[in-house]
């Protein structure tokens, strides 16, 4: 199926959801097939699904919060509608559903897209084990050609479904999440071509599509000059759906049940306080009592976990939706006097803090995502694994912090290899004094075990390099220069 001209990008969930759902009956062990489709809200999955369904003629239900016998009675209407066959009889329960679903499917691939399926298995527990039972041996999938799909936002359930001992685990041949747009493929999607406009506006809105029209009307900032004014009449707007999107985020999800602890986990992250220890100061708890919140807010997919490349047993956290670092570090503390339509009073005495504590960090990120995507024609070879780090300085009693580390694949007996060491700044010209920080690392590293003797010390700028430094690179292939126009090409 060719994907529809109206879903903008997403050409490699597109080719994997047409090919699970036109896969003959005969390619698979027999019967039904189970799809499991996730993604943090707002990304575009139900868009995906109705355009899957409609481009195969195939059913799309989409659930909501209701009783088991209200949802029933939804799905009946809703698969009465595509067969055109009235049910007989009100189905019991979800067992007769799922029965009378896959008969009823006929001999071709037929897609079969349940769209929030949290909400139903949230008033039918045993759902997931029905469905488990009807794809095993002796149930209706077995002779069904129906292709199921479960799609959901609750990152938390759906991740569930197929892990540890769950009934579905090892029953879905398709597991698809939806992510947010890349960075270059965000700005075409914003309709930027200016990268420091993009990275701006990145920093913000992240690479969500719902932000960009349903959120914001359309409303995109035209130049650099725009784009003070854009976030005032957008994001500190209480009258924007954007404005109030951050709580949402966190209100949505079922596993939270203290807001005001999880907003203090994601304001210390968003500030700066991103080791466990850091936070449980920050918040002013112990330490082992914020390892339940932590890996709720991780289960939930709002932030990640990155442990430190070059030193062991280190982690930091990161939140993953750039718009809820945005409202802890600007929004949360002055809520009141924006909901009274003091956004642009806000915004000029929290612009610097916007610019050191979330473009700052959010654009070392995305220079991380850059070499994880195009290391392969950065370095000897592509990335095994992307991160930052951290290395002892003796002699002068301190720490280097290394922005991005790029690491190749550990080979037995021998040494890992740094294929580069790189420096970060958005703010600032970047200097040889910046080179010699990562020159004196690599040093260092090298009793340490690791193989550097082709690591290249990489230069990721926002505001430029200084003329000395650009010389210096045309003679060394061994230092690279990355300005904003690379980033995004």
């Amino acid at each position: 199926m060719d994907k529809p001209s109206r879903i903008f990008g997403r050409a490699r969930e597109w080719d994997g959801l047409a090919a699970f759902a036109t896969r003959p009956v005969g390619a698979t062990a027999g019967g039904a097939s189970l799809g499991v489709v996730s993604g943090r809200r707002r990304q575009g999955k139900s868009f995906l699904l109705q355009a899957l369904a409609e481009a195969a003629g195939g059913l799309y239900f989409a659930a909501t919060e209701a009783t088991e016998a209200e949802s029933l009675r939804l799905f009946t209407e809703a698969l009465t509608r595509h067969t055109r066959e009235v049910v007989r009889a009100p189905f019991r329960d979800w067992n007769d559903a799922i029965a009378h679903l896959f008969h009823s499917v006929g001999d071709r691939p037929t897609i079969v897209a349940i769209d929030e399926f949290p909400f139903l298995s949230k008033s039918s527990p045993a759902l997931p084990s029905i469905i488990q039972r009807e794809l095993g041996p002796g149930g209706s999938g077995r002779t069904s050609s129906a292709r199921l799909v479960l799609c959901g936002s609750a990152m938390s359930v759906m991740g569930g479904l197929l892990a540890g001992q769950a009934p579905l685990r090892g029953r879905a041949s398709l597991e698809l999440i939806v992510q947010p747009f890349r960075h270059r493929e965000s700005a075409e999607f914003w309709g930027i071509t200016d990268p420091r406009l993009a990275v701006l506006v990145h920093a913000v809105v992240g690479g969500t599509p719902a932000y960009r029209n349903e959120f914001t009307q359309g409303d995109a900032p035209d130049t650099i000059e725009d784009f003070d004014a854009w976030v005032i009449r957008t994001a500190l707007n209480p009258q924007t759906p954007l404005f109030r999107e951050a709580r949402y985020l966190l209100a949505e999800e079922a596993a939270i049940r203290d807001p005001a602890l999880y907003h203090s986990v994601l304001a210390a992250i968003a500030t700066g306080h991103n080791t466990n220890g850091g936070i449980a100061n920050f918040i002013g708890r112990k330490t082992d009592h914020i390892t339940h919140p932590l890996n709720v807010l991780e289960d939930c997919a709002l932030i990640s976990r990155e442990p430190d490349l070059l030193r062991s047993g280190r982690v930091r956290y990161r939140i993953v939706e750039p718009l809820i670092t945005f409202y802890e570090s600007i929004m949360r503390n002055r809520w009141a006097e924006l909901e009274i339509h003091r956004a642009e009073q806000v915004w000029t005495t929290t612009r610097q803090t916007f610019l050191t504590q979330v473009v700052g960090p959010h654009f070392e990120a995305l220079c991380r995502a850059f070499v994880l995507e195009s290391g392969g024609s950065l370095f000897a070879e592509h990335p095994a694994e992307v991160g930052s780090g951290t290395v002892n300085d003796p002699a002068n009693r301190t720490q280097i912090e290394i922005d991005v580390v790029a690491l190749s694949a550990p080979q037995a007996n021998s040494p890992r290899r740094i294929l580069s060491l790189g420096e970060v700044k958005w703010g600032e010209v970047i200097g040889h004094h910046h080179l010699q920080r990562l020159a004196t690392a690599r040093d260092l590293l090298r009793p340490k075990g690791y193989d550097t003797d082709d690591t290249v010390l990489a230069l990721y700028g926002g505001n430029g390099f200084t003329a000395e430094l650009e010389a210096a690179a045309v003679t060394d292939d061994r230092i690279l220069l990355v300005d904003l126009s690379r980033l995004y090409s």
